[in-house]
């Protein structure tokens, strides 16, 4: 025994291990952020690191209509499908995740999986395929089409989080409801979504996000009027690496990150 205690490192080491290590991940995934938001300050005319100096130009050539009319349409159009990607998901998921919680573990374990597939599957494989699926039907690539795609796909994240706190949820609570003389419908407003409520501001802003940030489904499902703002993006990139790009990237990592405090704040007062 005394030889093994011997022969382990000092906890310190450990400490300083997983201390650097972690570290270095962090690093690691801040600094394409931190390099991307850097490069949106440049006043050279081309996204290089590091900047050219620094200048607010591009973000005010963005905000110009005159010259970024094509780009505001795209982040309407995404702003647009996510929120309605959202509302969606909120119809369909979180009744799946209240039913699903009050089914037999069995059936429960069947019919999960099935609801969870589309985030198994990559989504460039299921935009060309429901692309396929739509042509088949005489359905044409649309702006609602696009819409019922992100439903299908990030969907699935609303249930995931709404349904932890579903199945967590005392059932006493609903009985106690009923007994009280409450109807089934005031009980689930009064009673069942509110304490869900954590989990689905949580699903809401997973799939918001997802929406806005994807490319597979879109470039598949929507049509050429439907431009999105990610895909104006690259083709941005591919026109010759615009500067408006980092500016966007800019906005965004900004948007995200209001949106990360406000929830925080909104989850702590519920």
């Amino acid at each position: 025994m005394a030889d093994r205690r011997q022969t382990l490192l000092p906890a310190a080491f450990y400490k300083i291990f997983v201390f650097g290590f972690g570290t270095l991940c962090v690093a690691f995934m801040a600094a394409p952020i931190v390099i991307a938001i850097a490069m949106s300050f440049t006043g050279g005319q081309t996204l290089r690191f590091p900047p050219e100096g620094f200048s607010l130009r591009w973000y005010e050539a963005l905000l110009d209509p005159a010259r970024s009319s094509t780009e505001h349409i795209a982040a309407f159009n995404s702003l647009k499908i996510a929120a309605a990607a959202v509302l969606g998901a909120l119809l369909f998921a979180v009744p799946a995740a209240i039913g699903v919680s009050r089914v037999k573990r069995r059936t429960a374990g069947a019919v999960e999986p099935l609801l969870l597939l589309p985030l198994v599957l990559p989504s460039l494989v299921y935009g060309l395929a429901a692309l396929i699926v739509a042509g088949f039907l005489g359905i044409r690539p649309s702006f609602w089409l696009t819409i019922a795609g992100h439903v299908v796909v990030f969907g699935p994240l609303m249930y995931r989080s709404a349904a932890v706190l579903a199945q967590s949820l005392d059932p006493s609570l609903g009985e106690a409801s009923t007994v009280m003389g409450a109807s089934w419908v005031r009980t689930l407003f009064k009673v069942t979504l509110p304490l869900m409520l954590p989990g689905i501001l949580a699903g809401a802003f997973l799939v918001f996000i997802q929406s806005l940030d994807n490319v597979s489904i879109s470039l598949f499902l929507a049509d050429p009027q439907t431009t999105v703002l990610p895909l104006r993006m690259f083709a941005l990139i591919e026109e010759g690496l615009d500067v408006r790009v980092a500016a966007m990237s800019g906005i965004l990592i900004g948007l995200v990150l209001i949106g990360l405090i406000l929830g925080r704040k909104a989850l702590a007062r519920t």
